[in-house]
């Protein structure tokens, strides 16, 4: 891919994106804007991914479009996102720029196969993820109307300025949840682990992901920071196995296993707090056996409350720790798939993959 960039080889546009840690922008393959470093490059299936890493689309190139030119009202649409990663903008926003959001919302999800809110909340909160990556603030410059602006976002988001992440990552305790990327098959997870196990999992394309991380910084209290797991963090523990960093290896090594089908189960540890009706709910949806799956109303009959289906459906789809508490293997009475806050599609894949995984890793 790389020989591809560097060769600026329009065989491959449309097969993948690059993109420049440099300067924060993906390409396509062919694009003859730069000839970037190996290490300054980072590869991506999709537009969809690397907007999520944090990346804006080249303007020379244009990787979101297909080979035509955006007409000029979704060029205003697009220049309204760019200076508003600090707030979300809503449908009287673009009115106010006299921009009609039917008619936009329309080109945004022909176009580039997403709404332009879910547009939006990629450049927003990939914004505040390249800190997670990265652990430095990103200045002004960088696509934020002011750097207050990112760092009231990054704070909304993650419980936490990136300065107080910066300064006090020499001051480790057992009170802090670690975040970690994970890239996968079927697109970027955000990972978070504190002493108690895995306590987050989820896709960071996913509609409610900044209320999840809302309710899981509620949920941990305001005694615990949310911190990314970078490299240079001090180990705090005195029994390693039990830390948070541990987990979240054992969690990459095991997850990776799984989309390899080397693995159907997980022996993890998990951190999942909710109310009492949620972490009941959860406990029941981790006896569902990989390659198998229930209904909203079996779920509820299994919990002895038969007549709360829809209480049940919602505290599936609260559950903050996709595929290893397998909400996923939740379907319809009628057999459909239902709904799935990581997108049906996603659903629909780990069904199917875990149907032709042999069972094995489950305790």
């Amino acid at each position: 891919m790389f020989k591809a960039l560097t060769s600026r080889d329009r065989a491959l546009d449309g097969v993948f994106v690059a993109a420049i840690k440099t300067t924060g922008i993906f390409c396509r393959p062919g694009c003859g804007a730069r000839r970037p470093r190996r290490e300054n490059v980072e590869f991506f299936a999709t537009p969809r991914e690397a907007l999520h890493a944090g990346y804006r689309p080249c303007l020379r190139c244009r990787p979101l479009e297909n080979g035509e030119i955006p007409p000029e009202f979704i060029t205003r649409a697009l220049r309204l996102i760019e200076s508003n990663h600090d707030r979300r903008l809503r449908a009287a926003d673009l009115r106010a720029a006299h921009l009609s959001p039917e008619r936009v919302t329309r080109y945004f999800k022909s176009r580039y196969g997403l709404t332009f809110q879910a547009y939006h909340r990629a450049r927003r909160v990939g914004r505040a993820l390249v800190v997670v990556r990265k652990g430095r603030p990103i200045p002004a410059a960088a696509g934020f109307a002011s750097e207050s602006g990112f760092h009231e976002a990054f704070q909304r988001l993650f419980g936490s300025s990136p300065a107080r992440i910066h300064t006090q990552t020499s001051a480790i305790a057992p009170s802090v949840a670690l975040m970690r990327w994970l890239p996968t098959p079927l697109g970027p997870m955000l990972a978070g682990a504190c002493d108690e196990g895995i306590c987050f999992l989820e896709f960071v394309d996913r509609r409610a992901f900044e209320a999840q991380i809302s309710a899981l910084r509620a949920r941990l209290g305001p005694a615990r920071m949310i911190l990314p797991d970078l490299p240079d963090l001090p180990a705090h523990d005195i029994n390693p196995a039990s830390s948070p960093r541990s987990h979240l290896v054992h969690l990459t090594r095991q997850l990776a296993e799984y989309f390899a089908a080397s693995r159907s189960d997980f022996t993890l540890p998990l951190f999942a707090p909710g109310t009492p009706f949620q972490e009941q709910v959860w406990r029941q949806l981790r006896l569902i056996e990989p390659g198998r799956t229930c209904s909203y109303l079996d779920l509820a009959r299994a919990i002895n409350r038969p007549t709360a289906t829809r209480a049940v459906a919602r505290a599936n789809g609260d559950n903050r720790i996709a595929i290893l508490i397998p909400c996923h293997r939740v379907i319809a009475s009628d057999g459909s798939l239902s709904g799935y806050g990581g997108q049906v599609w996603r659903k629909q894949w780990l069904l199917e993959h875990e149907a032709r995984t042999p069972i094995t890793g489950r305790t």
